[in-house]
């Protein structure tokens, strides 16, 4: 009798960025590259809206959360049974925790990225970073219709 595996559901894409404005960029664009291999074109709507929140994310890592020295890092999973995408963008700035938007702290010149994270994703949050080390992951969920099913492994 031949065991067979279910299909793989999810996509996930990982990687380390210094913690620079160019590694923001370069963040944000591999976020679009991969969405578009996965399924979510350039220029869809949720290509757009998955894209800004990992740039507001990755731009807050570098701006908030920057410790010279350390890099941020970008977990990026698509899961295709659920149409969601899941940004996580972690940093080594624990006792920096972003202010919800609607907060008095939230207010002048900062927040207005969270604002727009809020507005845009389904569910946005922050929690302790997972991978070890010192600091905090900023995590966002957005649908994304579109998503293709990761190829089998062999």
């Amino acid at each position: 009798m031949t065991a067979t595996q279910p299909p793989l559901t999810a996509h996930r894409f990982a990687m380390c960025f210094s913690s620079t404005p160019r590694g923001a960029r370069l963040a944000r664009r591999m976020c679009g590259h991969r969405l578009d291999a996965w399924g979510v074109p350039y220029g869809s709507d949720a290509h757009d809206v998955v894209t800004l929140v990992a740039a507001e994310l990755c731009a807050n890592a570098v701006r908030h959360g920057h410790v010279a020295g350390r890099d941020f890092h970008l977990l990026l999973t698509a899961d295709t049974a659920t149409g969601t995408v899941r940004i996580e963008v972690s940093d080594t700035r624990g006792e920096r925790l972003p202010a919800h938007p609607s907060s008095p702290s939230a207010g002048g010149e900062d927040g207005r990225g969270l604002l727009l994270v809020a507005a845009l994703a389904d569910r946005w949050g922050c929690c302790p970073r997972r991978s070890g080390g010192p600091g905090k992951t900023v995590w966002a969920q957005c649908a994304a219709p579109g998503l293709i099913s990761p190829p089998p492994l062999p």
